[in-house]
């Protein structure tokens, strides 16, 4: 199937003219095709955002008017979650189950919930706090956003990215990874066909040049990314003075303590290394187990993940499909193969399969400040390592540069309180690993990310507060102007 862009309310190609073939990590078979988009076509996109929040209606709607088209593009996904689904699955290679029973119903709730939140922007108390004027603050939209999203969930994060930006009234221009692009095609033809006004959500298509553009393009006032670390440093340096929105990488660790179910603990670690064939920021990459229990705690792991179904990710009993790219395949057996040279001891998987595939893959014997420990691999493989103590757990766990998500397992209730206050991560989950809530926020500590995906927090990012002062009276000369013109009022 041929796709088009969407720019300024209509599908067109790009003023190149050149199309690509987008390949299915499965088989390598090609089974769509979509522009290849330039930075014409950037620019078009970003001035048809600007005209449509300067001169449209779009931030001049009540946030009802906003709300119910919102809540008419969600309906609409939710009519079309099989077809949208098998689009992600084809192009990411992700089990049908994974887009069709969690990534896609999320993305409707959670473009409900913007849709509602939009309809309660807050700010705080008015008041007269200098006697003289009453004061009270506005939450205003930002003005032209660029959503820069991930290639590993490419329908439900752009979704997260263009859900709190549109509620709040701001237009976007919305540029999905050149390796999964298609899904995000969609969602603008769909939003285009629900009666968004023209300009208010553009998507194009586009490598590094497009994101380069978008990012130091004077006319966009914010921009929001989510990518690897690295990626989000380069944002930051070359977006100059705008708002930014950051979710980037993560090394996440699941500790188990002694008293800790280990079959739930085991059941969690296995199912966070290889959703998404790992190729998601807040996968359990590091279990830390006490020592009392590690063999045991291992052992219950290594047999959990040699039960993951590899295979066709449109069959429903497939548990994990390819990688997403050649790449991608070389980037994880690269880190695996180090991790072994170095010491490490792989109990599953470290063969990498044929075609994308890449097995999980159980390690040990790695050391803390080992490569495969610190860094993140984007792969179904984790590293098991032993703790003495609670406080080396913590230790442990908040030794890298990474702060998304972490997780512990234990049955004692005021050690689950202190740990996960102690925890420097975003996200921290009791005797559990991975769930989200559109009502609860999503973001990073450390070199994780700035702002927050999901919830009311992530409308604060997309906002801006303005203070407005009206003065009490109608005196010509305020009681303060002495200050700059006139003399000292006399005493008494």
């Amino acid at each position: 199937m041929q796709y088009d862009l969407v720019i300024a309310g209509n599908l067109r190609r790009s003023s190149s003219g050149e199309m690509r073939d987008v390949l299915n990590p499965y088989d390598g078979r090609p089974f769509a095709s979509v522009p290849v988009g330039t930075r014409e076509d950037a620019a078009a996109a970003v001035e048809a955002a600007r005209r449509a929040f300067t001169d449209g209606p779009w931030p001049r709607m009540s946030p009802g008017e906003r709300s119910n088209l919102l809540w008419r593009l969600a309906d609409r996904i939710e009519a079309e979650i099989e077809r949208l689904a098998r689009i992600d699955a084809l192009n990411v290679g992700k089990p049908i189950k994974l887009a069709q029973y969690s990534d896609l119903p999320f993305s409707v709730d959670n473009l409900r919930f913007f849709a509602a939140a939009a309809r309660q922007l807050e700010g705080r108390a008015a008041g007269e706090y200098d006697g003289a004027h009453t004061s009270w603050t506005r939450r205003e939209p930002v003005g032209v956003v660029a959503s820069i999203a991930p290639w590993n969930y490419p329908f439900m994060m752009a979704v997260w990215k263009i859900g709190p930006a549109l509620a709040a009234g701001n237009t976007v221009v919305l540029k999905p990874a050149p390796l999964t692009p298609v899904s995000s095609l969609e969602l603008g033809r769909l939003a285009l066909e629900v009666g968004l006004p023209e300009g208010v959500l553009n998507v194009i298509t586009g490598g590094d040049e497009v994101g380069a553009y978008l990012v130091s393009h004077p006319d966009v006032a914010m921009v929001s990314l989510t990518g690897a670390t690295e990626t989000g440093q380069k944002v930051m340096a070359a977006a100059g003075v705008k708002r930014m929105h950051l979710e980037l990488g993560g090394k996440a660790p699941l500790l188990v303590f002694d008293d800790a179910d280990l079959a739930e603990a085991a059941q969690a670690a296995a199912v966070a290394t290889v959703v998404n064939s790992g190729q998601d920021c807040t996968a359990a990459t590091r279990v830390y187990v006490h020592a009392s229990r590690f063999d045991e705690l291992v052992d219950l792991l290594r047999q959990r993940l040699a039960t993951v179904r590899t295979g066709d990710p449109l069959q429903p009993t497939t548990d994990m499909g390819p990688l997403v790219s050649a790449d991608q395949k070389e980037r994880v057996a690269g880190f695996v193969s180090r991790a072994v040279g170095a010491g490490a001891e792989a109990l599953v998987g470290a063969q990498p399969g044929d075609g994308l595939f890449y097995p999980p893959t159980l390690l040990v014997g790695a050391q803390q400040r080992s490569e495969i420990v610190q860094t993140e691999v984007f792969g179904p493989v984790i590293v098991c390592l032993p703790f003495r103590d609670e406080a080396e757990a913590i230790a442990l766990a908040n030794d890298v540069q990474y702060g998304l998500a972490a997780s512990l397992f234990t049955r004692d209730h005021a050690r689950a309180l202190r740990v996960s206050a102690a925890l420097r991560f975003g996200d921290v989950w009791i005797n559990d690993h991975l769930p989200l809530a559109s009502e609860m926020p999503h973001g990073g500590f450390g070199r994780s990310g700035v702002g927050n995906d999901l919830s009311a927090y992530a409308l604060d990012d997309y906002t801006k507060v303005k203070h407005v002062m009206s003065s009490l009276g109608h005196q010509v000369v305020k009681p303060w102007h002495f200050t700059v013109i006139g003399d000292i009022p006399s005493e008494g």
